[in-house]
């Protein structure tokens, strides 16, 4: 038996090509009994759409892309992962193109190759999503689009998220209950949202305890493991250094962590470390590292769910969605000894 067409699931379930068609594309207005008739006939056939059928027969390419500039390879993967699950679910293809968020050809090059691809429609990923100039040149554009962790989140334009500043928050917490009142704070890349919103929380947790804000024990970092390692060597070189560490990610608080074995400082007993975001890095560093899991994949997942509701005409409601962050403990941190 040849492969089914859309011919055959159109005969078997008795209705047109064209109903076929937009059950397949997910159109709105199909009544759910004939809707049921199509998805059994599919299953029954077997049957697969021609995904370049699917495009030539309509004005959609039936696939988005994904853009990001960002240093950590788990988020990268993380992403991609995500979104390609939620294009799969919706019948979408993916393209997955890395950019400078700081070129000044960068709106040129989007829109050729929103252009050259036929893309309908992108999924931004931070610093990307605080581009203000590319963000109003999408919309001059009319070239759809949804955000991963925006900064400015208008309404209409659909986006995921978690709360930075709340994680950060219930991280410095958590430390504070350890019996820690010094506790350095590297900042993250000064682009990212996310940075200013986790210094926030960070400030929000000790002054909530009464505790000022040590200006000597913030270091800016850039999200790097070398940001980390020189943010690191600064703070312990203090004549009365912090006895825990918070950092605004992983790969910076990996950095610590090494610079703290090079000294022969004993994590947690002389240091506690903490992370952001819950990289592979987290459980392979020695000791693992206590960190906040961010929902990227979810995030990722999400936005794009929100995307292709957009291509399709729908409006999504809610149109923004928050996913919670995860406080994980684990043998990075611990009581300052006396």
């Amino acid at each position: 038996m040849g492969k089914a067409t859309i011919d055959d699931v159109a005969a078997l379930a008795g209705v047109s090509i064209k109903t076929v068609s937009r059950v397949v594309n997910k159109e709105p207005n199909v009544r759910k009994s004939t809707q049921e008739k199509v998805e059994k006939a599919i299953a029954e056939l077997n049957y697969r759409p021609n995904q370049s059928a699917r495009s030539l027969a309509g004005s959609r390419s039936f696939l988005i892309g994904l853009l990001y500039s960002n240093p950590s390879p788990s988020y990268i993967i993380n992403a991609q992962n995500g979104s390609l699950e939620a294009c799969s679910q919706e019948g979408f293809g993916l393209l997955i193109h890395p950019c400078d968020y700081q070129s000044p050809d960068l709106c040129e090059e989007i829109l050729q190759l929103v252009r050259g691809s036929r893309l309908d429609g992108l999924i931004l990923t931070p610093p990307i999503t605080d581009n203000r100039d590319f963000v109003a040149f999408l919309d001059q554009e009319g070239i759809l689009y949804s955000s991963v962790a925006p900064m400015e989140r208008s309404a209409g334009i659909p986006f995921a998220y978690c709360d930075d500043r709340l994680a950060a928050e219930q991280m410095t917490e958590h430390l504070i209950r350890l019996g820690h009142t010094r506790i350095g704070f590297i900042l993250g890349h000064p682009d990212h949202f996310a940075t200013h919103e986790r210094y926030a929380g960070y400030q929000a947790a000790l002054e909530n305890h009464g505790l000022k804000v040590p200006k000597n024990l913030v270091k800016q970092g850039d999200f790097t493991f070398n940001g980390g390692k020189a943010c690191a060597e600064k703070l312990l070189s203090l004549k009365n250094p912090p006895t825990a560490i918070f950092a605004s990610s992983d790969y910076m608080a990996g950095g610590v962590v090494v610079t703290a074995h090079e000294r022969g400082i004993k994590i947690p007993q002389q240091l506690s470390v903490a992370g952001f975001d819950d990289v592979p890095l987290a459980t392979q560093a020695w000791p693992a590292l206590t960190t906040i899991r961010q929902p990227v994949q979810a995030m990722s997942a999400k936005a794009a769910q929100l995307l292709i509701a957009r291509i399709r005409g729908k409006s999504p409601e809610p149109s923004r969605y928050k996913l919670p962050c995860e406080l994980i403990t684990r043998d990075s941190t611990a009581a300052p000894q006396p």
